[in-house]
């Protein structure tokens, strides 16, 4: 029949008392609904009341009429509820604008209705401090600000297209414990359509009938998440076995390396680390993969090792480890060699010495055997761990069902020699031992420092004062970091004796940044300045080389640990305990060692301000992530009680350590911290919510720190606020300049100061130009210390960046030299630039700055490193934790042997793509040039009359000499006339239009040699080989591929050290040469100051003369004279909140509060 133009006859039928009729004008209506809806509308009662009518044949038929008036209606919830109730009559096979409507609200409505289910919510309580906060918070940012809760489904927590300040605001505050599925929540349904029962069975049904729809499609991915959404890990479980069962009825197609179900579980585990933002729901996926990997007969082991490391699961460690060992063929043994180094590289201490404990031993190796110097197994110790379920005294049951660490490590049995000698080779893998000395070998082998830089930086400052002195310590330290090459300090005794007090302190520190790693001489290099029975010496000596040791040992317990906790005990001298609290931090970092938290509480409790921040955040680094409420109550209330504001800053950094990546189990915590009073409590709560978030990408602490930033009255707490957002984002740094960009205009300069900086946190290392384009007007910030923070950012941001990668790379290194050079200049920006260029070729042009590892997981040194860097603006000392998070850039292959063979890779790029940076050319300075003489117009005309006058006499004279040697005179005129050397053409004008003149030479002449670049690069053939132990960038990685006919990687490079498979072993190898090994050498002892007396009159016994390491430690070790100049005494130590040198206000932020 023809189309209808009007319902008025149709909707009549709907009253009749016979069912045709009605059902007729259903039929009709159901047809024509789209184009007489708004007729119909009024009619919407009668058609509920025929779908209510139990008695009416077509109730199906009337209930699908009201679902589409309702969704012309726009009231989503009733169309989807009445298009439940159609039954087989609403189709999901149709492709329409109703159906697809429908069916996403249907999908909503599940992952609403299955998140609020009993079964699905966290299973442990978060744990309850007992300490109670102040109630009432003067000036503190509420913690009730607008906040979305961690259990809101990711359609509704992605980031938004545009800032997150025009988010809609909910009612949840900052708490884990919220309920989810509740009407307040976005997207949630109200309670009264939820709570029907036909309704949800109805919908379970069309859901499972699209789940199967995207089976039979090989739309495996969308099941995954709308299951991974709904927290229904039943339908996740489906999914992955459906992809596999699939599989085997299809067959495996032409090409696929991996099977379907082993390829979803790799997405699943993908978006579980990516995605997922809350750590309970993540637990419980990544024990669901961990099942079906182990389910599989060959499954991915490096996957199940991921999974492994972020579960904490120490015992399925040691026993995956021992069942690849056990397998006994080539293949298995190098995958558990390339698993035991990315556990090293994912794991801290604690989980690493347990793995180690629970490898199968030999009968005839002693228990004690496997413990390495300064391991000592503690069983109060690991007891008292943190798990990740429960904190406290909840952790009574936490090991029931696994076995205990004895019953492991007392498992001994018959090994083979292979077996024995593989599972002492994990072991040594596991201590770290197999990583650092590679590392340190590539470091050493292609160390590409410019000394030249580094001598400028040195010329350019004045080492009489002491915050220079410390810049271009810095700067060294950086430069050379992991290289071992402390050549700098030997060549410059002069300019290192001028160190004094903590410039002392930083220097002798900053050999433990150059020897890093240097395992096998770390002692004997640092013995000249380390603390000695009878022997006097500086005390800012030995208190810096106690650091330095720690440096030098960093996350890696070995011997040092113990020497250290020695010292440090033994120490009475305020700046050695210092010293010694920092070393024991670094060194002894994640172990969770109640004996030496004890030691350094001990301290904390004689209530000395110049040691007391030192100890507050030693006692974070060793209970680093472990959650330990015991340490948090004893450090918030010592916190409470002291009046030292240094104090109460180490210990705010200290509890923020011990929540690292804690997440929902730090919001209580957060809470309480963000409620008091004290702007410094207030800021160490900002850093615990950075650094238990880190690298989540948490929108609701994002939304925290965006709304402390712009509402606390502490210009401190809001600094610390906009910095965080980069701990936070730092795995989307192309999120953060959107983010920052309105605080990066902020009137506040500490705003922009955190702006910046949080630029350079998340941005390290991309050359990322919208970052670049915000930093380079800070640059010119009329506020110094957010020119610094500018500076340091860009650094960050350009470090191992070259011409090629980013062309803005030259131009920003001579903006850093320049600032240097320039002596209108302030302090602050000038340590900051002599800092960045240290940073922005750290390592020798070998280090990038990262925040994860290779494998993509948090890279825990490097986050600590970076956070407690980042309070070098109370205390300068801390600057060097920043080496922590300077990662190696190479590929190294190992063989089975555990030797490093002799072979090439290849790379598919043009060499100059990712090549060195080119070094600076050195300019020969010439004499400076005469002031040019000036000669006056009738001076020149005298000139000229007396020479025409000479030359009309030899004519007469018929003179045949030879013609005067006088220089000619060109372009004579009434003009002033100058000497040969031509006047530039800007001289003379003023200082503005010089500078503008200067600024656009170096515009023209970066762009010919970027020019020139270009062509060169073109002549470049595409892709070249690299020798073994060579720098790889990140970026460069996915280039690279193994031709090599013999040496064959266990997985895909991802950097680092790569297990190589030999095909052909009973051929000879080519070994490369450890030359890191073999240069190594010991210190010299310093000499006495009587023996440089006698040496400097020419009285000494000693014909040789010393050693430039001798002459070094000498300088840095001798006591420092007092300020009368009698030079016989020791200099009195600084008082406890005034450090400054030579009366500069400049050093102010370094020496006191």
């Amino acid at each position: 029949m023809p189309g209808l133009t009007s319902a008025a006859g149709i909707v009549g039928f709907l009253k009749e008392p016979e069912p045709d009729l009605q059902v007729f004008a259903l039929r009709i209506l159901n047809d024509e609904i789209d184009s007489l809806w708004t007729e119909v509308a009024g009619s919407i009662q009668d058609i509920e009341g025929l779908y209510e009518d139990v008695n009416f044949p077509e109730r199906e038929l009337a209930a699908l009429v009201a679902a589409k008036v309702y969704y012309n209606l726009q009231e989503y919830n009733e169309s989807m509820t009445f298009a439940l109730g159609a039954g087989k009559l609403f189709n999901l096979d149709v492709e329409g604008e109703f159906e697809d409507t429908i069916i996403s609200k249907c999908v909503d409505t599940y992952i609403a209705l299955s998140g609020s289910t009993p079964a699905n919510a966290v299973s442990q309580p978060p744990p309850q401090l007992t300490t109670s906060f102040p109630s009432v918070a003067n000036g503190a940012s509420s913690t009730s600000a607008s906040l979305a809760s961690p259990t809101t489904p990711f359609s509704q927590s992605v980031l938004p297209s545009k800032s997150l300040l025009s988010r809609q605001d909910s009612s949840t505050a900052f708490d884990p414990g919220t309920t989810a599925g509740k009407s307040t929540l976005p997207g949630a349904l109200p309670d009264s359509i939820a709570s029907q029962a036909g309704i949800q069975k109805q919908l379970y049904a069309i859901i499972d009938e699209l789940f199967e729809r995207c089976f039979r499609s090989g739309g495996y991915r969308q099941v995954v998440g709308i299951a991974v959404e709904a927290r229904r890990l039943d339908v996740l479980r489906r999914a992955i076995l459906r992809a596999s069962e699939d599989e085997k009825k299809q067959g495996k197609a032409n090409g696929e390396k991996l099977g379907r179900g082993q390829e979803l579980m790799e997405y699943v585990l993908e978006v579980c680390m990516d995605v997922v933002q809350e750590r309970g729901l993540r637990n419980e996926l990544l024990r669901l993969i961990l099942d079906l990997l182990n389910d599989i007969p060959s499954p991915d082991y490096f996957s199940v090792a991921k999974c492994i490391v972020y579960l904490d699961e120490h015992t399925m460690a040691s026993e995956l480890l021992a069942q690849l060992v056990d397998k006994g063929d080539s293949r298995s043994l190098a995958i558990a060699y390339q698993i035991a180094f990315d556990l090293y590289d994912n794991s801290t201490q604690g989980f690493l010495k347990r793995v180690r404990e629970g490898l199968p031993q030999s009968l005839e190796e002693s228990k004690p055997q496997d413990s390495g110097p300064g391991e000592r197994t503690e069983e109060a110790n690991v007891e008292a761990r943190e798990t990740d379920h429960l904190l406290g005294e909840q952790q009574n049951g936490t090991n029931a069902s696994a076995p205990s660490i004895n019953e492991s490590s007392e498992e001994q049995r018959a090994l083979s020699p292979e077996a024995d000698k593989a599972f002492n080779a994990i072991r040594d893998i596991l201590r770290g031992i197999k990583t650092i000395e590679l590392d340190l070998e590539f470091l050493f082998r292609n160390n590409r420092t410019d000394m030249a830089i580094l001598n400028k930086v040195r010329d350019s400052l004045e080492a009489r004062n002491s915050i220079f002195h410390t810049a271009v310590t810095l700067a060294t330290a950086f430069m050379h970091a992991g290289t071992t090459n402390d050549r700098f300090f030997r060549d410059n005794l002069e300019w290192l004796g001028k160190a004094v007090n903590w410039s002392k302190f930083t220097a002798t520190a900053a050999l433990g940044v150059v020897h890093r790693g240097h395992l096998g001489q770390g002692q004997k290099l640092l013995s000249p300045y380390l603390p000695k029975d009878n022997v006097t010496t500086s005390v800012y000596s030995q208190g810096g080389s106690l650091y330095a040791l720690g440096l030098m040992y960093a996350n890696h317990e070995t011997f040092a640990l113990d020497l250290i906790r020695e010292h440090f005990k033994k120490a009475t001298e305020e700046v050695v305990q210092h010293g010694a609290a920092l070393g024991l931090g670094v060194a002894g970092m994640a172990t969770g060692d109640d004996g030496i938290y004890d030691d350094l509480k001990n301290v904390l409790y004689t209530d000395s301000a110049l040691n007391g921040e030192a100890v507050g955040i030693a006692m974070g680094l060793i209970m680093l992530g472990t959650g330990n409420i015991r340490a948090l109550e004893d450090m918030i209330q010592y916190a409470h009680d002291t009046q030292h504001e240094k104090i109460v800053r180490g210990l705010a950094l200290g509890m923020a350590l011990i929540m690292y990546a804690r997440q929902e189990g730090a919001d209580e915590l957060v809470n309480g911290l963000l409620d008091d009073p004290d702007p410094i409590l207030r800021y160490g709560g900002i850093q615990t919510l950075a650094l238990a978030y880190c690298g989540t990408g948490s929108n609701k602490a994002v939304r925290k720190l965006l709304h402390v930033a712009v509402s606390d009255v502490s210009d401190d707490v809001r600094r610390i606020a906009v910095m965080s957002l980069g701990f936070i984002l730092f795995r989307k740094p192309s999120s953060v300049p959107r983010m920052v960009e309105l605080l990066s205009e902020s009137y506040n300069p500490h705003v922009r100061y955190g702006a910046a900086m949080a630029l350079g946190i998340s941005c390290a290392g991309t050359g990322l130009d919208e970052a670049i384009d915000l930093l380079e007007p800070m640059i010119k910030d009329p506020t110094d210390f957010v020119r610094q923070g500018a500076l340091i950012s860009l650094s960050m941001i350009m470090i191992q960046q070259n011409e090629a990668m980013n062309p803005k790379v030259s131009t920003i290194r001579k903006t850093l030299q320049k600032a240097i050079s320039d002596r209108h200049e302030d302090a602050m920006t000038k340590f900051g630039s002599a800092a960045s260029l240290g940073i922005i070729d750290a390592g020798g042009r070998n280090c990038t700055i990262s925040l994860q590892t290779q494998t993509g997981n948090l890279n825990m040194s490097g986050v600590v490193g970076m956070a407690v860097f980042t309070q070098y603006w109370y205390w300068f000392p801390l600057t060097h934790f920043l080496s922590l998070s300077f990662t190696p850039t190479a590929i190294i292959g190992v063989d089975q042997d555990l030797e490093v063979p002799s072979f090439k890779f290849h790379s598919a790029t043009r060499p100059s793509l990712f090549d060195y940076p080119p070094e600076q050319e050195t300019k020969i300075e010439d004499a400076p040039e005469k002031v040019k003489t000036a000669v006056l117009s009738t001076t020149a005309q005298a000139k000229r009359r007396a020479q025409k006058k000479e030359r009309q006499q030899r004519r007469e004279s018929m003179d045949i000499d030879q013609s005067p040697t006088t220089p000619r005179t060109n372009n004579i005129g009434d003009k002033m006339d100058v000497d040969e050397s031509a006047i530039k053409p800007d001289e003379g004008q003023d200082e503005k239009a010089d500078g503008e003149k200067k600024e656009g030479e170096e515009v023209k002449e970066s762009q010919p040699q970027s020019e020139g670049l270009k062509k060169r690069m073109e002549k470049e053939k595409v892709g070249y080989d690299l020798e073994n132990m060579s720098r790889v960038l990140p970026a460069q990685r996915k280039f690279v591929s193994f031709p090599d006919g013999r040496y064959e990687p266990v997985k895909k490079p991802s950097g680092g050290v790569i297990m190589l498979i030999d095909k052909t072993p009973s051929e000879p190898k080519a070994l490369m040469e450890l030359k890191a090994k073999k240069n190594a050498r010991a210190a010299a002892a310093p000499q006495s100051l009587q023996e440089r007396v006698n040496n400097a009159l020419g009285q000494g016994n000693d014909p040789i003369p010393p050693s430039g390491a001798a002459e070094a430690a000498g300088v840095l070790t001798a006591v420092d004279e007092d300020s009368s100049g009698d030079g016989d005494g020791e200099a009195e130590l600084p008082g406890p909140f005034d450090y400054l040198n030579d009366g500069e206000e400049d050093e102010g932020r370094e020496g006191g509060e």
